[in-house]
């Protein structure tokens, strides 16, 4: 039986992809990618540093910028308009509120004031940053920079200062000195950043037994205080009533005084004036002296009597009787 030969089937067409369209398929992505590569945007809060090769070549603004494609040239986008908010002693929960936290970082917040007591001291602080080139290229570690040398200034600060004062009237002082000497520091780091604020947060005693001796002290310096004012007081009551006393006897003892010696200068020239009579004629202002004391003596209109006694007589005779009869 003869077998019958199949006609051959029908070769199945076959799409040529030609080689120029391939290439320019493919020259096409390289433009679109060196395009693309070629723009980049800066937003309204930052600038954008451009390294050439990788070394820096321009700083530019905000907008839609170019550069050399390939990898030659290479932007960096720096935030130089946004304050930003470290925090110390806590974190915050959210990016929101830099205010609040937990304070579970306490390595960070516990210091030793000048009285030599425990204190937990929590701030923050808040910078922009200014140079964005300094920021890049000074230094390596920037964030650990700032949040070292904000440690070490508060420290110092607080460990000049009793711990009362730290909590109560030094607050403002320290926020000020911090931020300055922050501002100086940082600058001679060339960190470029400027320090807009430096804000203590809660300040207080560490927690257990240490807070309950701290509490025992403050209610001890509120006993010395309000004994020292009744002290105070007691002086501002008894000391003027005592000024004026003592005025009263000076001025007794002044007018006294003057008395005294204004007595004592009549004496001086009544005797002087009798001295010159008596030099003048000695024999009849001795009889007149002798005369005007004996008037004294024996003047009727004197208490008492007086009694004559001549060693002559036997006898004493009281004076009251030679005057015009017996009485």
């Amino acid at each position: 039986m003869d077998t019958m030969q199949q006609p051959p089937r029908p070769a199945r067409k076959v799409n040529n992809i030609s080689p120029k369209l391939v290439i320019w398929i493919i020259v096409a992505i390289v433009l679109v990618m060196l395009v693309l590569s070629s723009f980049f945007v800066v937003d309204q809060t930052e600038q954008a540093v451009v390294l050439r090769l990788g070394k820096y070549n321009r700083t530019v603004g905000p907008g839609l910028q170019t550069k050399i494609p390939l990898g030659i040239e290479a932007s960096y986008n720096v935030p130089t308009q946004v304050v930003q908010t470290m925090t110390f002693g806590y974190r915050q929960n959210n990016s929101t509120s830099p205010l609040f936290g937990n304070t579970d970082y306490t390595n960070e917040s516990l210091m030793l004031t000048g009285d030599l007591n425990i204190i937990d001291v929590q701030w923050i602080v808040q910078y922009k940053i200014e140079d964005p080139v300094k920021w890049m290229f000074n230094v390596e570690s920037r964030e650990t920079t700032i949040r070292d040398i904000s440690q070490s200034v508060m420290n110092k600060l607080v460990g000049d200062l009793p711990i009362l004062a730290v909590m109560t009237s030094q607050r403002t002082r320290i926020e000020v000195e911090a931020q300055d000497n922050m501002q100086k520091l940082f600058d001679a780091f060339g960190l470029g950043v400027r320090v807009v604020t430096v804000k203590l947060q809660n300040i207080v005693p560490p927690v257990g037994q240490v807070q309950d001796a701290f509490e025992d002290v403050n209610k001890a310096i509120q006993d010395m205080n309000r004994l020292i004012n009744e002290g105070k007081q007691n002086y501002n009551r008894i000391i003027p009533s005592a000024r004026g006393e003592a005025n009263q006897i000076i001025q007794v003892a002044e007018g006294y005084a003057s008395e005294r010696v204004n007595q004592a200068t009549g004496d001086v020239a009544r005797f002087n004036s009798v001295r010159e009579v008596y030099e003048k004629s000695k024999n009849i202002t001795r009889t007149r002296l002798y005369i005007e004391a004996m008037e004294s003596i024996i003047n009727p209109t004197s208490e008492g009597s007086v009694t004559l006694v001549d060693k002559n007589l036997a006898n004493f005779l009281p004076i009251q009787m030679l005057e015009g009869g017996t009485k």
